[in-house]
């Protein structure tokens, strides 16, 4: 199963998931056919029902004393007047599909809706966030061109160095001589491609400080890398030579495919100590910071 599919699947089943749960919510809480609500506690009901009987009961006190009868017949008969109706006694049962959506019931149902819609998205960017990219553009590989293309674009013709900068790649090309590698903090890496048959390699520098991560441009007066940001510089190969920075310049891995084509994998970045001897020479000439 290849990552395509996986990835596939893991959209598939958050979106499943976040469907089951909005489907949930709007489910709400079960609801009593017979009565506006499910069954209250009993004791509640009583203890509010004989509240209420009593407040009637006062009311009546009241409105007798506010308003004496004036024959002794109506005495008598206000002794036999039937008691206060309780309203709750003479309420009428609606049901659910009477009653609809309470208030309550509907922000609640809004609520976790909107929460759940949420944690879905969450689900979602987040599996799209650590999963690697799987098409086209930085983080997969990138194919620059004809390594001899390069090379020669790159070298002029007084031996200097002109360092092309390819954007879709984030990366500085740069060429490193086939004898200066042994010894060197790359040695054994996976970072210098075409070396051989007396032509240099080509490695790639990832553009960023390893400081702060300020875009670092090339200073071609110098041969190095200066860093605008916070004053660290780097020579051509990216050594560190000065400044806060505390390694080399980060590069990423290279190779060749059939064709002698530079491929440059952008999402395997490589980390690389100070250099106790440097490789190349630095600075050959004024500085542009």
């Amino acid at each position: 199963m290849d990552a395509t599919t996986l990835f596939i699947i893991g959209i598939v089943a958050a979106a499943g998931l976040l469907a089951i749960g909005v489907f949930t919510v709007a489910g709400g809480r079960p609801k009593d056919e017979t009565g506006i609500t499910a069954p209250l506690d009993r004791v509640a009901l009583q203890r509010d029902r004989r509240a209420r009987r009593e407040r009637a009961a006062r009311s009546a006190a009241a409105v007798a004393v506010l308003s004496p009868p004036e024959t002794d017949e109506e005495y008598d008969g206000a002794d036999e007047a039937p008691p206060p109706v309780d309203p709750m006694l003479e309420r009428t049962a609606v049901s659910a599909s009477q009653l609809g959506v309470t208030r309550r019931g509907f922000f609640n149902r809004a609520l976790l809706t909107v929460f759940g819609i949420f944690l879905g998205q969450f689900a979602i960017a987040g599996l799209a966030f650590m999963w690697p990219k799987l098409g086209e553009g930085f983080g997969s590989p990138i194919n620059l061109g004809n390594l001899n293309d390069l090379r020669s674009e790159i070298i002029q013709g007084d031996g200097s160095i002109v360092p092309t900068f390819v954007a879709s790649a984030q990366t500085w090309l740069v060429p490193m001589p086939e004898n200066a590698i042994a010894g060197s903090s790359f040695e054994g890496l996976p970072v210098v491609i075409g070396a051989g048959g007396g032509e240099p390699g080509l490695m790639a520098l990832w553009q960023r400080c390893v400081h702060l991560g300020c875009r670092v441009p090339s200073c071609v007066p110098s041969q190095g890398f200066e860093c605008p940001c916070h004053g660290s510089r780097y020579n051509f190969h990216g050594e560190y030579e000065a400044g806060p920075a505390p390694r080399n310049m980060d590069r990423f891995a290279v190779e060749l495919d059939d064709a002698d084509n530079l491929i440059v994998q952008t999402g395997q970045v490589i980390e690389t100590p100070r250099a106790s001897t440097k490789t190349i020479q630095y600075p050959q000439g004024p500085s542009c910071v």
